[in-house]
């Protein structure tokens, strides 16, 4: 039996479908992020036995622990970003790629970080020619200072906290977008990196996948 049972004017039809029932319905206003949503099919991104799933308005099991975030989510994170054609983006929680290739269609560079060893190796398979994307395996928390500074950090999940090692590789009024979690809630939030300092500001509450590497430690108390 064939895992995938979709043809390609399936997914065509599945893709159109997405964006115009989940994204321009909510707020994903950026006409170049629904275009490249548009564009890039999802479902390469994706382990095969999870592709037909990938156009359906929930989280996508990847299996090991993880996911890939919401449609709505990463369009609504996208859209924040307030993407310019010569950013250099460092994205953190690569998966399978999905939102590194969306990112390529519209940014300069995109550094897109993986902690997992076999979604790694999905992302750079699934990008293979993309010269605009660089896919690094390491711990997501720790980025990837070598490539620093960036115009745009970019979380594809919600974490407890921000590391400082993580805002120390944004550029001096660069962007920051991600989801943030508290106590099981997850908020959609966007900041920048100022002289002066850094903060995130939640923008919508919509569900958010975890990521591994970012949960704060849990105090003893009697």
């Amino acid at each position: 039996m064939k895992l995938n049972s979709i043809d390609s004017d399936g997914y065509v039809a599945m893709r159109h479908a997405m964006v115009a029932s989940q994204l321009r319905t909510n707020a994903v206003s950026d006409s170049r992020v629904v275009a490249a949503m548009d564009r890039v099919p999802r479902e390469n991104f994706l382990p095969e036995d999870a592709r037909e799933m990938a156009y359906r308005d929930t989280a996508v099991p990847l299996g090991r622990g993880r996911f890939q975030n919401v449609p709505i989510a990463t369009g609504r994170l996208l859209t924040e970003a307030l993407l310019q054609h010569t950013d250099r983006v460092l994205l953190i929680g690569a998966a399978g790629g999905y939102t590194a290739a969306v990112l390529a269609e519209i940014v300069a560079s995109v550094t897109a970080v993986e902690s997992d060893p076999a979604f790694a190796e999905l992302a750079r398979n699934a990008l293979a020619g993309n010269a605009k994307v660089t896919v690094v395996e390491g711990p997501l928390e720790a980025g990837h200072a070598d490539g620093a500074p960036y115009d745009l950090l970019f979380i594809d999940g919600a974490i407890e906290h921000m590391p400082d090692a993580l805002v120390a590789q944004v550029a001096t009024e660069g962007r920051v977008v991600g989801g943030l979690s508290d106590r099981g809630v997850t908020r959609l939030a966007a900041g920048r990196r100022t002289e002066g300092g850094f903060a995130l500001l939640p923008f919508a509450d919509i569900d958010c996948v975890p990521l591994p590497g970012f949960a704060v430690a849990k105090s003893f108390t009697f």
